[in-house]
């Protein structure tokens, strides 16, 4: 989904970025710039700054920088789009995506079955909470631990017996009730409820919005309906607002909690969720009737870098291995696995152990180790033949794993709790991994799988970032840069940069790429000078520059910066490494005595005009003077590095 331009851009206009991350932390006026803690990470001096003219915020000390719209991203964890709506709500504008721009029914039609679910949620806990025949619902629930305040949290609700109840007080159309998956057309032609004498849990988004819901059997001794009930849990179908393969159950109450552990725990059902929430762990999530996916992965790693799977013994057994590593490195994050008591689900361990639920947490094993343990523990490790057996179903499991030195780490734990000679158990092993690769390239028509790198993706060439040095290659006609840091050449850039942000009017006749020697400078003037406005140009700009870009917006100062003295500043720091070549090209033309000679006499010139800008001028005369050298300089470097030969 993409939102047009315009409506980001009114967005941003008409948030307050002040009152906005006011609402978060305190902040207090310095100057033209907003200051507070930041929210981001903990500290004791102010370090997080707010130019509010701009939008734009800073902190100096874990670099979290951004607008209005990235602030929300950061806070909230949610992605561009849930972050523009929400401001877009808060601002009380209407937005439409570039797709459904063309077609104003397809959002209607969205939001008619956000509103129909949100709807179908509320009818069923109010239900549960003060109807008589929800009566068997509540006690099945205390039974299960949950309490009021549970049921409340959760917004837990019962589905009544009768075959058409919601769907009479809803009163609404028979074709969203249908695709919301509340209602169906029996053969009577009536629409008649789907969830039916069932306890209701509500499936969100990450932002809170109800997208489907999930329906829990009663147990049989609790129930009057005699009939065959179907499944134990049925669910929403999907629909154009829930997809079961990049939902999980539970986001929306515990981001906050996973964000702040940067760890996830991810389970089966919506009642370990519940469970682990009620002793306390409130950072647990489920799929819903799904194995794990990518999207899951990409959705789990904008909140944490740790992610545990708490599943029964036999599911955490079956995930694909092979997927789950790539999954793991492509989205960074740690899988681990919590070792559950054989039969036990965290839903009820919860409610009879729950120290024991606690301890499995608190030791769960990287997913390769947890597989290890589990071959190893399936056989009689006191006799030959079963080690044997053992370290044959170990190696099949490590074999799998990308990465070659965690692969011998746990061949030598393998080689030493089966006693078997580590050497031996990797000739094993290669042969494993020869048989795997030579099947999935067979698997694949004979060609092999081309690699494709986790963060940048196929055909993409990954870039060294550039070092600054006063070398360049002869056939270069590119300005030189500087080796190492030059802390008068990066004040003045930095200085140069600040002028044309904050005080561009007094820059514009002389201000030029060509100054700038730090590459991340250029790159951000560049950014500058390539949009309309400042925001386009953080956006356009690289990630090193763009930084730099949102860190001068916040900063104070500019209104003491000498302009004249930054010019010549940068003037001097850009022709220095230009005479050291001029120089150099003399001695190299030596024996051209034409060339020679020109190059002689360009270096005497620029390192005449460069001594009227050695020393601070004692007076408006020799200060103007050394502005018309800085000048004439500049127009020299100009004309002698043109701007289509500058990196």
């Amino acid at each position: 989904m993409a939102i047009p331009e315009e409506d980001v851009a009114r967005v941003r206009e008409a948030t307050d970025i002040s009152a906005l991350i006011g609402g978060y932390t305190a902040l207090k006026r310095v100057g033209r710039r907003y200051v507070g803690l930041c929210p981001f990470h903990s500290e004791k001096s102010p370090s997080f700054s707010v130019n509010v003219e701009e939008g734009l915020f800073y902190c100096f000390g874990c670099q979290a920088s951004g607008d209005a719209i990235s602030f929300v991203r950061q806070i909230e964890h949610c992605d561009f789009v849930e972050a523009v709506e929400q401001l877009a709500g808060r601002a009380g504008i209407t937005i439409r995506n570039d797709q459904e721009a063309a077609n104003d029914a397809t959002r209607g039609h969205r939001q008619a079955l956000y509103e129909a679910l949100n709807a179908a949620a509320d009818f069923y806990h109010h239900y549960l909470l003060e109807n008589a025949e929800a009566g068997a619902a509540r006690r099945y629930l205390r039974a299960r631990g949950y309490d009021g305040a549970v049921v409340r949290e959760f917004r837990l609700g019962f589905a009544p017996r009768g075959f058409d109840q919601l769907a009479q007080s809803l009163k609404l159309p028979a074709s969203i009730l249908k695709e919301a998956g509340l209602a169906y057309e029996n053969s009577r032609q009536k629409m008649q409820d789907v969830m039916r004498e069932r306890v209701i849990f509500p499936i969100c988004d990450p932002m809170g919005k109800v997208i489907a819901l999930g329906g829990r059997v009663l147990p049989d001794e609790l129930r009057k309906n005699t009939q065959n009930p179907g499944p134990k849990y049925r669910n929403s179908p999907e629909s154009p607002i829930y997809s079961k393969s990049s939902t999980l159950y539970g986001l929306n109450w515990s981001k906050a909690e996973i964000a702040k552990t940067h760890e996830v725990i991810v389970c089966e059902g919506y009642t370990d969720v519940i469970g682990f929430s009620t002793i306390g762990i409130q950072r647990a999530v489920a799929t819903c009737g799904t194995s794990l996916t990518e999207s899951h992965f990409k959705l789990l790693s904008r909140f944490a870098k740790r992610v545990i799977l708490c599943f029964d013994q036999d599911s955490a057994g079956q995930n694909a291995a092979a997927r789950l590593y790539e999954f793991e490195r492509r989205h960074e994050v740690e899988l681990l696995v919590a070792a559950m008591p054989v039969g036990a689900d965290p839903g009820q361990l919860a409610n009879d152990d729950p120290e024991a639920l606690r301890s499995a947490v608190a030791s769960a094993r990287p997913f390769l180790g947890f597989r290890v343990d589990r071959a190893l523990g399936a056989f009689d490790l006191s006799n030959p033949e079963g080690r044997t057996r053992a370290a044959e179903a170990a190696i099949d499991a490590i074999a799998e794993h990308p990465n070659d030195l965690v692969r011998d780490q746990y061949l030598l734990e393998v080689a030493d709790r089966t006693h078997h000679d580590p050497a031996r158990l990797r000739q094993m092993l290669e042969t494993q991994r020869i048989k795997a690769n030579t099947e999935k390239i067979s698997g694949a028509g004979g060609a092999p799988t081309q690699e494709r790198n986790p963060r940048y993706g196929p055909g993409v060439e990954i870039r060294e970032r550039e070092i600054p040095n006063f070398d360049r290659d002869d056939e270069s006609s590119g300005p030189p840069v500087r080796r190492g840091p030059d802390p008068r050449a990066s004040r003045a850039g930095r200085d140069g940069l600040m002028l044309a942000i904050h005080r561009p009017e007094d820059v514009t006749d002389w201000i030029d790429e060509v100054l700038f020697l730090d590459v991340t400078q250029r790159r951000a003037f560049q950014a500058l000078c390539r949009a309309d406005e400042l925001h386009q140009a953080i956006d356009l700009a690289e990630p090193d520059a763009a930084e730099l870009l949102r860190r001068l917006v916040v900063s104070d100062g500019a209104a003491d910066i000498d302009a004249h003295g930054t010019l010549i500043e940068l003037v001097r720091s850009a022709a220095s490494p230009a005479l050291r070549d001029l120089e150099v090209e003399a001695r190299l033309r030596a024996d051209d005595i034409a060339a020679f000679t020109e190059a002689s006499a360009k270096s005497r010139w620029l390192k005449a005009e460069l001594e009227t800008l050695r020393d601070p001028p004692e007076s408006s005369e020799l200060a103007m003077g050394a502005f018309e050298s800085a000048m004439r300089i500049l127009s020299w470097l100009r004309e002698t590095y043109p701007a289509e030969s500058r990196s």
